[in-house]
């Protein structure tokens, strides 16, 4: 069984929406599980593709659904994102098709942020709550007239709510992809960047380092590039159908986290 597996675990991963919690809605089994890893010697992160918020305005969240955590307990998007841009375009100014808080994350990270057309070196496109016909206009004029670096931070078609869904940065990267025939570079999950970033941030190897998540072709993807175990939770986006067809399959499957909660009770400290 996979119960090994799991107590083997030190480094956990977790996806947040439809993971840990749905919208506002925290699962029963959140506070204990994340308690129990901690008591247990273990270690968790928190790993989201959503850019739209600052790793502050995810403290507070959280906090509000009565979960402690500070800004050293995230790995997000909009980080792993400046991380890439800072190594491969660190002098770029940039364009940004997201939320004020990304731009906002990008200009801490020494970036300048622009709307003046001319000026651009760079387009970021994230998951924009805030988003215009402006800013779609833009972007299509700056990738139609130039050749420039563009990246996403993340490919995820849909956000979950309480009551649905709701458009996500891949949504308005194939929107963009009709009108100009240009598809970004992702950085976010399913790339191995953030996971790799964690691993490197805490010490623990990928044999010992679980991503835990709703989606497979986000969660899951970036933990098989990264070499980690990955768990599916089946208490967000991803159905029976979904899984079996397809091609790339997590290590464990799980009603929801609150399975590995039982699994870590029964086992001896």
């Amino acid at each position: 069984m996979y119960d090994e597996i799991i107590k083997n675990i030190k480094l956990y991963l977790f996806d947040m929406d439809g993971t840990l919690y749905l919208g506002d809605r925290l699962f029963d089994f959140t506070k204990e599980l994340l308690r129990h890893i901690r008591a247990g010697g273990g270690k968790y992160l928190f790993m989201t593709n959503n850019s739209s918020k600052s790793v502050e305005a995810y403290v507070e969240k959280l906090a509000r659904l009565g979960i402690d955590a500070d800004t050293e307990d995230f790995i997000t998007s909009s980080q792993a994102a400046a991380y890439y841009l800072k190594k491969h375009h660190k002098d770029a100014a940039l364009y940004v098709c997201g939320t004020e808080s990304l731009k906002a994350e990008l200009r801490r990270q020494g970036f300048t942020v622009t709307e003046e057309l001319a000026k651009v070196d760079a387009v970021v496109m994230g998951f924009d709550t805030e988003l215009t016909f402006k800013k779609l206009d833009d972007v299509c004029r700056l990738l139609s007239s130039r050749d420039l670096p563009y990246i996403a931070t993340n490919p995820d078609y849909v956000c979950p709510t309480e009551y649905g869904s709701v458009p996500d940065c891949g949504s308005v990267c194939d929107m963009i992809y009709n009108a100009t025939g240009k598809r970004p570079l992702v950085i976010g999950k399913p790339q191995a960047l953030m996971p790799k970033l964690a691993m490197e941030k805490t010490g623990i190897p990928a044999t010992r380092t679980a991503v835990i998540g709703d989606r497979i072709y986000t969660d899951i993807k970036s933990g098989i590039n990264a070499g980690t175990v990955t768990i599916l939770v089946m208490s967000g986006e991803t159905t029976k159908e979904i899984l079996a067809s397809s091609p790339d399959k997590p290590d464990i499957v799980l009603d929801s986290c609150g399975e590995i909660l039982q699994i870590l009770k029964n086992s001896p400290n």
